[in-house]
């Protein structure tokens, strides 16, 4: 390996960076035009008894119960999508669910640690194979079998389909993150968050209730972070041997570097 490959790679992640960050602001402000045009349309020419007062509460009333989110949901995927994938995410939708299990999943299976650049580009390769995989199986369920299959199923079966597939679905997600991550101890106390949450405090203060999620997560995240394993080494991103600082038990300028016998 030549000395100037590690510039060349770190000037081609830059690059990377730079166009992705160009770019996925520019596809974001797209999508949040489109995604505005038609209820603009609507309101404009489609003859709706609708006036600003209306349109106001209404959105207020949204930012009451989701407007959370939007500040939590963007701190809390980033450490582990890093920037190029969090523009993927957000354009694709169903972060929670599919695309933040998936790069974590890929990740793990290529031991590549979250808030790396290697960590990175596999959430950025993760998230394509599950957007591929999505758009693949709604052509191919919804857009060519939807009608034919949902008039062939019995209706008692699509009624227990609707009551089932979202436990089913988020129950694999997570007994499979569970698995991924290794990590136990935070996994339980993710658990007993929840049920205390959910069972505990929520029947006790019914006005929690549209927060609930926000709550669980970050009294999750404080949890955790005070109750982590003291003896655990976290590894700074990005940092390899050369930059690595010397070990406690072999302190820097301590190694014997006097030639051997066999070399004098």
């Amino acid at each position: 390996m030549s000395a100037d490959t590690p510039r060349r790679a770190e000037a081609e992640m830059a690059r990377f960076e730079n166009t992705t960050s160009r770019w996925g602001r520019l596809t974001m402000l797209v999508g949040l035009t489109l995604s505005l045009a038609g209820p603009a349309y609507l309101v404009v020419f489609g003859g709706l008894d609708l006036d600003a007062a209306r349109i106001w509460v209404a959105f207020i009333a949204v930012a009451a119960t989701f407007g959370v989110f939007w500040v939590l949901e963007p701190l809390t995927y980033f450490p582990v999508l890093g920037p190029a994938a969090m523009y993927q995410a957000f354009m694709v939708g169903n972060i929670s669910n599919k695309l933040l299990p998936a790069a974590v999943v890929a990740q793990a299976s290529v031991n590549a640690g979250p808030g790396t650049r290697r960590g990175d580009l596999t959430a950025v390769l993760a998230i394509c194979g599950a957007a591929t995989v999505h758009l693949t199986s709604l052509l191919l369920g919804v857009g060519l079998l939807g009608t034919w299959l949902v008039s062939a199923l019995p209706p008692a079966l699509i009624e227990v389909a609707r009551l089932y597939i979202l436990p089913a679905v988020m129950g694999a997600v997570l007994v499979q993150c569970f698995v991924t991550m290794r990590q136990p101890r935070t996994a339980a106390i993710a658990v007993a968050t929840a049920l205390g949450i959910q069972f505990a405090l929520v029947p006790t203060v019914p006005g929690l209730a549209p927060f609930s999620t926000a709550l669980c997560v970050v009294v999750t995240m404080v949890l955790a972070w005070f109750l982590r394993g003291r003896r655990v080494v976290h590894e700074v991103p990005g940092q390899d041997e050369a930059t690595a600082p010397a070990s406690p038990a072999e302190p820097h300028g301590s190694r014997d570097t006097t030639p051997s016998k066999e070399g004098r």
